[in-house]
C-alpha cells in the first residue's frame, strides 16, 4: 500500500481501465495539457486517436460524449469545472439521463463525465459550484463523490466499467491531499457507504469534501467525550440509505454536512429520508450544515466564512448533541 495523492489516484485509475478496454476513449478541455493531473501523460501513452482535446464549448463536449457512447465507445468525458455543465446540459440532461429508458435499453451510455466541483480555491462564483443536486434531479445520472484517495481510484474504476452516465466529481482543491492507496486492483462497487469513524453520540453524514473536516471534528471533540460517527455515502445515487438510517438508529441524532447551497441540498434529501423512515429512533432535530443560499465569494476570507468547516461542524454537533426537549 503507497500514500498516493487523489489527482495521482484518478491518473492512475483511468490508466490502468484505458489499458484493459482499448474501447474507452477520453476527450475534453486540455486534457493533453492536464491542468489538474489527472489525465497527465495519457496522450503520450494512448495517442490521439484515444485521447483528444476538444474545443472550449461544452454543449460540444456532452453531445458528442453521447455520441460516442450511443455508436458503442466507453467515454470519459472531461468537463474540468463542475459549472461548465450548465453550458453541457441539453445532451446531459436530455439525451445522457434518458435515451437508455426512451430505447428500452437497445443504446447504453458508458459515459463517465469528470468535473471537479465546489469552492476552495478563489476560483470565483463562475468556477465554484456544488452542482450534485442539480444532477441528482435529473434521473438516469449515477453521482459520484469520493472523500479519499483510495476510493477516489476504486469508485472511478467502477464509474468506467458501468453502463450508465456517471458523474465524477473531485472536490476542488482536495485533489493534492494523500492517503493510503492499496497496490492490488480497487473497484469499489458504486452506491456502498462506509463509517470513516464509529461513534454512539450522533451521526455524522459527510459528502465529498466535507469528509476531512468530518473527521477532523470528530477527532477533535472525542477529547471530551462526544463520539461523532462519521459515514461517507461516497455515492450519492444510488443512496446506501440503510447504512445511513443504522447508523441513525444506534445514535439518535443525525447531521448532515454538504457543500451545496441549503435550498434543495443533498442534505435536504437525506434528512428528509432520515425524518421518513428513522423518525422513532430520533432524540434531536436533524440538523444541516450547508452553503448560505448566495454565490461563492472570491475572496478567500468571505469564501471561507460561506463554506461549511470544522467550526461550524463543531457547532452543529454540540447543538444536536446537547439538545433537550422544551418542557
Amino acid at each position: 500500500m503507497a500514500r498516493k495523492r487523489m489527482i495521482q489516484a484518478m491518473n492512475e485509475a483511468i490508466l490502468e481501465e484505458m489499458e484493459r478496454d482499448p474501447s474507452i476513449v477520453l476527450f475534453g478541455e486540455d486534457v493533453k495539457a492536464s491542468l489538474f493531473g489527472d489525465t497527465r501523460g495519457l496522450w503520450k501513452r494512448f495517442g490521439p486517436d484515444r485521447v483528444r482535446d476538444t474545443p472550449i464549448c461544452e454543449a460540444l463536449i456532452s453531445g458528442m460524449a453521447v455520441g460516442a457512447a450511443a455508436a458503442g465507445r466507453r467515454v470519459i468525458c472531461h468537463m474540468m469545472f463542475g459549472n461548465f455543465v450548465y453550458t453541457g446540459m441539453d445532451a446531459i440532461a436530455n439525451q445522457a439521463a434518458k435515451l437508455r429508458y426512451m430505447t428500452n435499453g437497445q443504446i447504453t451510455l458508458p459515459i463517465t463525465f469528470l468535473a471537479v466541483s465546489g469552492g476552495g480555491r478563489s476560483a470565483a462564483a463562475q468556477h465554484s459550484d456544488a452542482v450534485h443536486p442539480v444532477l441528482a434531479n435529473l434521473g438516469g445520472i449515477k453521482i459520484v463523490m469520493p472523500g479519499s484517495p483510495a476510493d477516489a481510484k476504486g469508485l472511478l474504476k467502477a464509474a468506467i466499467r458501468d453502463d450508465d452516465p456517471v458523474f465524477f466529481l473531485q472536490a476542488a482543491g482536495r485533489g493534492g491531499e494523500p492517503g493510503e492507496v492499496p497496490d492490488e486492483e480497487l473497484v469499489i462497487p458504486l452506491g456502498e457507504a462506509c463509517i470513516r469513524r464509529p461513534g454512539r453520540d450522533v451521526t455524522l453524514v459527510a459528502i465529498g469534501a466535507m469528509v476531512r473536516p468530518a473527521i477532523k471534528c470528530a477527532e477533535a471533540l472525542a477529547g471530551e467525550g462526544i463520539e461523532v460517527e462519521v459515514v461517507d455515502p461516497r455515492t450519492l445515487v444510488p443512496l446506501d440509505l440503510e447504512t445511513i438510517l443504522a447508523s441513525v438508529r444506534r445514535t439518535g441524532r443525525l447531521i448532515v454536512v454538504d457543500e451545496a447551497r441549503d435550498t434543495c441540498s443533498s442534505a435536504s434529501h437525506i434528512a428528509a429520508l432520515a425524518a421518513e423512515h428513522a423518525f422513532d429512533a430520533l432524540r434531536a432535530p436533524i440538523r444541516r450544515v450547508t452553503v448560505p443560499d448566495c454565490c461563492i465569494p472570491y475572496a478567500p476570507v468571505l469564501e471561507r466564512a460561506v463554506l461549511p468547516g470544522v467550526e461550524h461542524i463543531e457547532a452543529a454537533v454540540r447543538a444536536t448533541v446537547g439538545w433537550r426537549r422544551p418542557r
